[in-house]
């Protein structure tokens, strides 16, 4: 385990004092507790309070849009004009977060989200609200939001140390955690009593909670690199150049290759779940195998924190994927609710040391001026590529697999004898299918050197104490 300990330089004697350690007669402070590290906690509490009142709005949106159309598709069309418009915007997002000042960038992305919020309210209020309104209004929203992620992602390496990155990212996914786990419910409950208007200005106060955080604090400059200068130009071109970044450092792209891969493998798992729960089970056992999961993750989220991560984090990403893989082989045994129970914790467990661990080496790796544009391009490649495997799930679920384990399905007298035959076992079948997948891909993956020595390969482009750098 990775105690945060550093080989002192040149042989120098180390001492202990009370407020730090002392090398060569210079205190080095507790980098947890400098400054930097404190801006990050109150940025991180103003954006995780922020979180939970987009999930208030989120939940409390698709259920007025379903109650009031009873139109699935309509009701789909929510999470597009959410989805589209934030991956479309990144890359040109991402170039402008490296041209700003990131705290700038934030307030910029919270400000035209809750101005969003409050004009979904003001419409209800006047009873004026229409759907085609929200899809619009969430479009904007979204692409507002486009510049949260790289802004806040760059930030974090200008603010807490390097060895403590992973910390920080188990942070922010324990923020994630907490809201998949909180909105969902305190929105079920303040629909009745506040309705949906009363939920929207809640969550427009917790934008303002938000921008307050970030009025209250400085961030510094990022320290001009070679890297940030090769990728100075015009607008289009500084977008591009985070992807032309990625691509020259083999160790980059293979990890980004190896996440967009496993993604588009888990997303067939992720859509699946919920037809494979109630192939067997009630939607009540449904809820709460999911709210199971989200305790997983929430404690995932937590050891992420308080550990920070393997030391070498490649073996955090790639011993945790390989875990991954088969537990979700292991769910699709059984139709067992305990079993499953099992899975989707621990599933969901793994989720927030793999993000953490590939954070922090991207963090690491990426130098400082560049990161919009490369996290990005992360972010885009990241969001576009699951939508691909929602779109193909149901049919391969549906044409192929749920017919080959009906009770006369063609491996019905094979593998039927092992998971059984019947509804369900079908999805089944395709969950074993990825989680073996998955275990070989990341075998594979171990096996290839650019992506195993990506931390060794590639120097780190940040150092063990944040910069000491003007602050704006």
């Amino acid at each position: 385990m990775y105690d945060g300990k550093e080989l002192p330089p040149n042989g120098a004697n180390p001492e202990i004092g009370e407020r730090g350690v002392f090398m060569n007669g210079k205190m080095i402070r507790d980098s947890m507790h400098n400054p930097g590290a404190r801006v990050f906690t109150i940025i991180w509490a103003g954006q995780f309070v922020s979180l939970v009142g987009s999930g208030l709005t989120g939940f409390a949106l698709g259920v007025w849009v379903y109650l009031t159309t009873g139109s699935v598709t309509q009701f789909s069309l929510i999470l597009l004009s959410t989805a589209v418009p934030a991956i479309v915007m990144s890359p040109v997002a991402g170039a402008l977060v490296d041209r700003w000042d990131r705290r700038k960038a934030m307030i910029l992305s919270d400000s035209g989200a809750a101005l969003s919020t409050l004009a979904i309210a003001v419409l209800l209020t006047m009873n004026s609200l229409e759907i085609w309104h929200i899809y619009i209004i969430m479009a904007i929203s979204s692409a507002f939001s486009s510049f949260q992620w790289p802004a806040y992602s760059a930030a974090t390496t200008l603010l807490v140390p390097k060895k403590h990155l992973g910390r920080a990212a188990g942070m922010v996914q324990t923020a994630q955690a907490v809201g998949q786990i909180v909105s969902p419910a305190l929105a079920g409950m303040l629909l009745v009593t506040v309705e949906i208007w009363g939920i929207i200005l809640i969550d427009f106060a917790t934008f303002l909670f938000a921008l307050v955080t970030l009025l209250m604090v400085r961030f510094p400059h990022p320290k001009i690199t070679a890297e940030g200068k090769a990728g100075k130009g015009s607008l289009l071109r500084e977008a591009v150049y985070g992807w032309y970044y990625i691509t020259a450092r083999r160790g980059l792209f293979s990890l980004l290759i190896f996440f967009a891969v496993t993604n588009f493998i888990f997303g067939f798992a992720d859509v699946l779940f919920v037809p494979l729960v109630l192939s067997f089970a009630s939607p009540v056992v449904l809820g709460t195998l999911s709210s199971f999961g989200g305790v997983g993750m929430l404690a995932g989220g937590i050891l992420m924190s308080v550990w920070g991560g393997p030391k070498r984090r490649i073996h955090g990403i790639l011993g945790f994927s390989l875990i991954l893989g088969a537990l979700v082989a292991l769910g699709g045994l059984r139709q067992n609710i305990l079993l499953l129970a099992g899975v989707i914790f621990f599933v969901l467990f793994t989720i927030p040391i793999m993000n953490g661990c590939s954070q922090a080496i991207w963090q690491t790796k990426t130098a400082p001026d560049v990161q919009g544009r490369v996290f990005a391009v992360r972010r885009m490649i990241g969001g576009s590529i699951m939508p691909l495997s929602y779109i193909g799930a149901g049919p391969l679920a549906d044409k192929v697999f749920e017919p080959l384990m009906a009770v006369n399905g063609a491996l019905a007298e094979s593998v039927g004898k092992i998971i059984g035959v019947g509804p369900g076992r079908g999805i089944g079948l395709l969950f074993i299918v990825v989680g073996v997948l998955c275990m070989l891909i990341t075998v594979a993956c171990y096996l290839y050197p650019p992506l195993r020595f990506v931390e060794d390969d590639l120097p780190d482009v940040v150092g063990e104490d944040v910069p000491a750098a003007p602050v704006s």
